[in-house]
């Protein structure tokens, strides 16, 4: 099912919003193993979604961009891109598409994993980038964030544990990149009151969650889950949907919860 490209550009206007919808992708990738997680979204539609984003009139980039924009007001006509988890595909596949469309995204990644696998998975086993990867990735412009030192639920963690995932993580790499790490992103969406005020004590500017929509401004800002069978009318269904729910938010009193079981 395609939409037309006059539905597209019907559905414009919402999309550039004061509170413009961020996309939550994991896995780039065309393998055919199982995905029991809907983490992996083949290359060939992140190119549909790539190609629809600039139709629509729009420029993906990372977070720390888009919350300068709408800090002065320019952010009407940007959509943010994150990628979760870290994985090598992000430097194989990603990166290149988003440089074709000339984008940007932020990609979350776990300085305790560098090289590895996803571990907190009961699943196939996806390689992460190296710090190498990381490097590289950084130098051509996307921003790079924490996404804790191991994958862990930070709900009801205690505050040794808060501290190694969240602050010695960021500082890991901003002595990998050598530049200031400004986002951090909650694995699973698990998160509370303390790791909030841990993110922010760490130094951090802002953190994403996993389509929570409770009150937690700079510190809990919501994304919208890319599933691996998401096509066009799917996409633009994701961001109406954002919309109309950012805007219950502020006329009600959120709940929290998940969404993404990889995230």
């Amino acid at each position: 099912m395609v939409m037309a490209s006059g539905g597209a550009r019907a559905v414009a206007p919402v999309l550039r919003m004061r509170t413009p919808p961020v996309l939550m992708y994991h896995s780039i990738s065309p393998s055919r193993m199982p995905d029991p997680h809907r983490v992996r979204v083949h290359p060939g539609r992140l190119e549909e979604h790539l190609r629809l984003i600039r139709r629509l009139g729009l420029r993906g980039v990372g977070m720390a961009e888009l919350l300068r924009a709408r800090e002065v007001g320019a952010g009407d006509r940007l959509i943010g891109l994150t990628f979760d988890d870290g994985y090598a595909d992000f430097a194989e596949y990603a990166a290149p598409l988003l440089a074709r469309f000339g984008m940007t995204a932020t990609v979350y990644v776990l300085p305790g994993s560098f090289g590895g696998t996803n571990e907190w998975d009961a699943g196939p086993r996806l390689p992460l980038m190296d710090a190498d990867q990381v490097r590289a990735v950084a130098a051509a412009g996307h921003e790079v964030g924490s996404h804790s030192a191991s994958h862990a639920r930070l709900a009801g963690a205690d505050a040794h544990r808060l501290t190694a995932e969240i602050t010695d993580s960021r500082q890991a790499l901003q002595d990998l990149l050598q530049q200031p790490v400004p986002g951090f992103c909650y694995p699973y969406g698990s998160f509370d009151d303390a790791a909030m005020e841990a993110v922010r004590g760490a130094g951090y500017d802002y953190a994403c969650v996993t389509g929570n929509y409770r009150p937690g401004g700079r510190f809990a800002l919501p994304r919208c889950y890319v599933s691996p069978a998401d096509r066009v009318p799917h996409l633009l269904a994701r961001g109406v949907r954002h919309h109309v729910r950012q805007l219950a938010a502020g006329r009600s009193q959120p709940t929290t919860g998940g969404q993404s079981a990889g995230s």
